[in-house]
């Protein structure tokens, strides 16, 4: 099989994950209420451990809330005229058995971000997240509830015409230069060694040229 409408519709999504960009340059155009209600819906669908929704999240598109947010979070570069914190519930994981610092809850607010990254792209919203803030200071500007962790904020704007290509990473990169097939997809074991007159003479080594391909069998490379 290959047209219908599920292989069009793998095909759109293979693309939305290809082309999606951090946006850190945005206008001063409001993001709509209507819009982040669709990222937030989408957000609801991100995968979680053991479909528990440990996250809670934060909307806010005031721009007064903004700019005092934007005070207290060195790693907000953006002028972005929403944003949503993605907290976690710490009562709520302890009361399902999840200690402090399991890994779980964290990994639930990976998923959350690279769900609401992609809803964005999708509906032509630029977004970026951010880590570094006082959790502190926003814990009192969100006036959140006491168990909710403030864990990253997806800054959301309309992407500004003109923006620079976002940093790029080393050239060449694939998949294949990350992944690592176990067991190693090479021969189990080498030919048997000719003997006698039969044996090629020895030829020293040749270095070649370009990145290392390390993780990759050299018989795959």
């Amino acid at each position: 099989m290959t047209s219908g409408p599920g292989i069009q519709r793998g095909a759109a999504v293979l693309k939305a994950i290809r082309s999606r960009r951090v946006v850190r340059a945005m206008t001063a155009e409001p993001v709509g209420r209507e819009a982040l209600e669709t990222l937030l819906d989408a957000a609801r669908w991100a995968p979680t451990a053991g479909n528990r929704h440990l996250q809670r999240f934060v909307a806010t598109d005031d721009s007064a809330t903004l700019r005092m947010l934007r005070a207290v979070s060195p790693g907000m570069l953006q002028r972005h005229t929403a944003a949503i914190m993605i907290c976690t519930d710490r009562a709520l994981a302890a009361g399902y058995g999840f200690p402090p610092g399991a890994p779980g809850p964290f990994v639930d607010v990976g998923t959350a971000m690279a769900t609401l990254l992609l809803a964005a792209h999708a509906i032509g919203v630029g977004a970026g997240p951010v880590t570094s803030f006082s959790r502190a200071a926003v814990a009192v500007v969100l006036q959140l509830p006491q168990d909710w962790r403030p864990e990253l904020i997806v800054c959301l704007g309309h992407p500004a015409p003109g923006t620079r290509r976002p940093m790029r990473g080393r050239a060449g990169l694939t998949w294949r230069d990350l992944t690592t097939w176990v067991p190693s997809e090479c021969p189990t074991a080498d030919p048997p060694e000719p003997s006698g007159q039969d044996r090629a003479p020895e030829t020293p080594p040749t270095q070649t040229s370009g990145p290392s391909r390390a993780g990759v069998p050299e018989c795959a490379r």
